[in-house]
């Protein structure tokens, strides 16, 4: 009897490697917060944390990975708000819901987006921005991480409150967007700082606007939308962390309890605040009521602007 004893003893969560999926390429604000608190992560629980980049169809592809995984705490969400609130209103059948298919584990960062130029438009601030996109209809294009993410929303909302007309150029992240401005492909991106704080520090991109109430630490220079006379124009992404539907309160509230300490460590919040984002940690309940809150607003503002996911 005594020697079957270790068989029905638990393995304790977790004996084997983590996978972060980040719905979106290399390179932008998502894939910089898993990076951020995968190293600190894998040390808390004593295992690796592999961070595996699913890019494609808006998020949807690797939303819909982790949806379908098992609720073993193994295979976890860094969700960017644009994706997990945005594409339920977009797609007609996006293949997971927010709501659903996903336990909340933790709220992370927020950041708010800066709209960034190639060095060569002919416009020094955003009222000669607007000025030159109004006598030029069209001729300006402008990149997002894909049809109806929240840089894709910034976009209409910013040519609906300028009365401007400014071509959409859909990527498949802020990585390759990036690349693409800096190459003078395209002329404009809104995105989270932490994708072009370093190139706009650098001179290699122009920062005009940041769409919240006061300026970055990271970016001083920039003016915000209410000292650029765009005071309505305020824009928020957050970054979470959330588990398939159905995985046990224990590892959530583990996982979450760990991140709580990361995120407090000063290190950590000073490389969030280097790249222009803030640490807003939230506990699965509050991040749970949180996601239906955002859903139902940010339903509402692509209804308003008529945005759909072609």
């Amino acid at each position: 009897w005594l020697m079957a004893a270790p068989v029905m003893a638990q393995t304790k969560y977790p004996d084997r490697p983590i996978t972060i999926v980040v719905p979106s390429a290399p390179g932008g604000s998502t894939d910089f917060t898993a990076r951020l608190i995968a190293e600190p992560l894998s040390r808390a629980l004593g295992q690796p944390v592999v961070i595996e980049n699913k890019a494609g169809a808006a998020g949807n592809i690797g939303n819909q990975a982790v949806a379908r995984a098992k609720p073993d705490g193994y295979t976890l969400l860094l969700a960017y708000s644009g994706y997990q609130v945005g594409n339920p209103h977009l797609f007609k059948k996006s293949g997971w819901d927010p709501i659903k298919d996903f336990t909340p584990i933790a709220m992370l960062t927020r950041a708010p987006q800066v709209l960034a130029t190639k060095t060569d438009i002919p416009a020094k601030n955003l009222k000669e921005l607007i000025a030159y996109a109004k006598a030029h209809p069209d001729k300006l294009n402008y990149a997002s991480s894909g049809n109806g993410s929240i840089q894709h929303i910034a976009g209409e909302l910013f040519k609906q409150m300028t009365g401007t007309s400014i071509q959409h150029i859909p990527y498949k992240g802020a990585g390759p967007a990036v690349q693409d401005l800096l190459g003078g492909q395209v002329d404009l991106f809104f995105t989270t700082p932490a994708s072009v704080v370093s190139h706009i520090k650098a001179e290699k991109l122009k920062g005009m606007v940041v769409t919240s109430n006061a300026r970055l630490s990271s970016l001083p220079q920039i003016p915000t939308s209410k000292e650029a006379d765009l005071s309505e124009f305020t824009i928020d992404s957050w970054f979470a962390l959330y588990a398939p539907a159905g995985t046990p309160p224990e590892i959530v509230n583990q996982i979450n309890s760990e991140i709580a300490k990361i995120l407090a460590m000063p290190e950590i919040k000073k490389k969030a605040e280097d790249a222009g984002t803030l640490i807003d940690h939230m506990n699965p309940s509050q991040l749970g009521e949180y996601t239906r809150k955002e859903l139902d607003y940010w339903g509402r503002v692509i209804r308003a602007a008529k945005i759909t996911a072609e």
